[in-house]
């Protein structure tokens, strides 16, 4: 219980993920506006971006090496592959794509870069 205590937020930002992701097409309202170029790369990159950033925010604490950030990107890079691969096999209506995945890995790797460019090791060492 205290494992779904302490991911709470990254728990539901999957949830919300695999729900968008597994939803018919038919769901998503299409209007003009919604009729960009590679809108849903765009997305795909903000959904995963926004779990990563979940992820690190939850666990900042303990995220005291790179090596213990890179490990748990690990987490929403193989969870995007999943569902992609689900995607493919389970929806008729859906399909999954290698260029999604690359999103998403985009999304995930920007807010690690992120994180290590405005949290520093050296900076959180130093103030404690």
């Amino acid at each position: 219980m205290n494992m779904l205590k302490n991911n709470i937020y990254t728990i539901t930002v999957s949830l919300i993920i695999l729900y968008l992701s597994m939803a018919t097409p038919q769901t998503f309202v299409k209007s003009g506006f919604f009729e960009i170029p590679h809108l849903d790369k765009f997305v795909h990159f903000g959904l995963y971006f926004i779990l990563m950033a979940t992820l690190i925010l939850e666990h900042r604490r303990s995220l005291t090496d790179t090596r213990k950030l890179l490990l748990v990107a690990l987490i929403p890079f193989f969870f995007g592959i999943l569902v992609e691969f689900m995607q493919s096999e389970f929806t008729r209506n859906r399909k999954g794509e290698i260029l999604d995945m690359i999103a998403d890995t985009a999304g995930v790797s920007a807010a690690l870069f992120l994180w290590l460019f405005f949290r520093p090791y050296h900076f959180i060492k130093d103030t404690k």
